[in-house]
């Protein structure tokens, strides 16, 4: 398979916002996600999934093949594309603006925010009110070039059987993985219990952002970071046979994270002037001056 699709595999949503308006649609219960935060100003996602999510997902589910996750580690896993640090990596993030979102009108670096402080508001640890500012930072990685769909997206193992259990599985009939005897079993190239620490995940902008960072936070914050995306095991324990005793310690931090992704937009811009001192002191607290990309 090839690497590189052509230009109109690239962009097969209007906005990557659509994922996450599309993980609403999908888990419409927001007041058993959200653990009791307000959600009554929400969009009602009932209307039919849009036919742009569903080409999303084709090509997602076309491509993402182990191979393929090998070859993005490698050309993206030296960080040798740029260094910055973090707040020029948000404005450059800030490149990602659309104005398709129905929940929000702000920018990537606002969205940020918002999680931060409600995660902030609620009393957690700073490491983890980082999360909130760091988790979708990995998405710079449309602005190297990357298709779409190898950047968002909910993620999966690869190197072993697609759960029927992932959104739109029946794409994967087309993934050459899924005819492959090395790959298409449960267990596939793992061994059973294995630890995720083993497992490959489809490639995209959680496990960019946690090789990025892995060598500055605490355990609990890599996980939310490499695994708020693994909508098929946090919300569906498809791929219980993989995790381990830790994992499954780990996982209450990936649960209790999500409700602040999904849950934390609102209309009214963080105002970042009164919260520049804080934010900025919390990243020197735990980041180097740059970072590379």
């Amino acid at each position: 398979m090839k690497n590189s699709p052509s230009s109109p595999d690239k962009t097969p949503l209007e906005s990557l916002e659509l994922w996450e308006d599309d993980l609403l649609n999908r888990y419409p219960d927001p007041d058993a996600i959200a653990q009791g935060r307000d959600t009554d100003a929400y969009r009602n996602y009932v209307e039919p999934t849009r036919d742009s999510v569903r080409e999303f997902y084709r090509l997602n589910h076309l491509h993402q093949t182990y191979d393929f996750v090998q070859a993005k580690r490698q050309e993206f896993l030296g960080f040798d594309k740029r260094e910055m640090p973090v707040w020029d990596a948000f404005q450059f993030l800030n490149q990602l603006v659309d104005d398709s979102d129905p929940d929000t009108d702000l920018d990537q670096f606002q969205h940020l925010l918002q999680t931060a402080e409600a995660i902030r508001q609620d009393g957690h640890p700073d490491w983890f009110v980082l999360v909130g500012l760091l988790h979708d930072m990995g998405k710079v990685l449309c602005l190297f070039g990357e298709a779409q769909w190898a950047v968002v997206g909910d993620t999966f193992p690869v190197g072993c059987a697609f759960s029927d259990k992932i959104v739109y599985a029946e794409f994967f009939q087309h993934n050459p993985d899924a005819h492959d005897p090395r790959y298409n079993t449960q267990l596939g190239v793992y061994e059973r219990h294995c630890g995720l620490r083993n497992v490959h995940m489809s490639w995209g902008h959680d496990e960019y952002v946690y090789h990025m960072v892995k060598d500055y936070l605490p355990e609990p914050a890599l996980y939310m970071l490499r695994y708020h995306s693994f909508y098929p095991q946090h919300r569906e324990n498809a791929y219980a046979h993989l995790l381990d005793a830790h994992d499954r310690a780990m996982f209450k931090w990936v649960d209790l994270f999500n409700p602040y992704d999904l849950y934390s937009k609102s209309p009214t811009p963080p105002n970042w002037s009164e919260l520049r001192p804080y934010y900025e002191e919390l990243v020197a607290k735990y980041l180097p001056p740059t970072l590379k990309f």
